[in-house]
């Protein structure tokens, strides 16, 4: 059975996720781990628990997904994945980090490609991959239809949806993202928001004021 332990790191208040099961063997999923406390809870929890990281993924690349990205890379010797859509995104961090005042932020490269219809595997646990652009380019989102659960980035927040006025956003397809992909999860699936609370597939058909679809 897949567990899941939320962090929530940086200034943009993003949420990381580790994603594990009984054989210890973890996976890292949106790093934002960019202080060395914040590298330091993550690392502890991993050593209280025993478990063995094997791969780091990005729902997608922006800044606070990706602050950890280095240093997990680098840590537990594992490969960075990412959707080849959001590849630009990710190299474009450097860029304009500075900017928001993070003058020590590293750049990881991209090492895999996810693309929906692939499977995350580790332990004894899968994951599926959803390709769900519109906040991002490359926007993915990792979920398991029997232990219902979804990791989704930002596409989906708990009665909100994920910002479209950064580059390579567009609304109607975020929109789109999650009428055709998201809502066809069953109504109890339980979201894990990159930003927020978490929430489920039947409450934001029925409450989310920018997608509902059961008024």
């Amino acid at each position: 059975m897949i567990q899941v332990k939320s962090f929530t790191f940086n200034p943009f208040l993003e949420n990381s996720y580790l994603l594990f099961d009984e054989t210890k063997e973890g996976i890292i999923i949106d790093p934002g781990c960019y202080e060395k406390h914040e590298q330091n809870q993550l690392l502890k929890f991993v050593d209280d628990n025993k478990l063995k990281i094997v791969r780091l993924l990005n729902t997608h690349c922006h800044i606070d997904h990706v602050f950890g990205n280095y240093f997990i890379k680098n840590h537990f010797n594992v490969d960075l994945e990412v959707h080849p859509l959001d590849e630009a995104t990710l190299k474009s961090v450097k860029l304009y980090a500075p900017n928001y005042g993070f003058q020590n932020y590293q750049e990881a490269t991209v090492d895999k490609y996810l693309n929906e219809g692939d499977i995350i595997e580790f332990g004894n646990s899968q994951l599926d991959i959803m390709f769900v652009p519109g906040h991002a380019p490359g926007h993915v989102a990792f979920y398991n239809t029997n232990e219902k659960i979804c990791i989704g980035g930002d596409v989906l927040f708990r009665e909100s949806i994920g910002r479209t006025d950064l580059p390579g956003g567009d609304h109607d397809v975020l929109i789109a993202s999650i009428h055709n992909k998201m809502f066809k999860l069953s109504d109890d699936t339980v979201v894990h928001c990159g930003h927020g609370p978490s929430t489920t597939i039947g409450h934001e058909k029925k409450y989310n004021p920018f997608c509902a679809i059961n008024n």
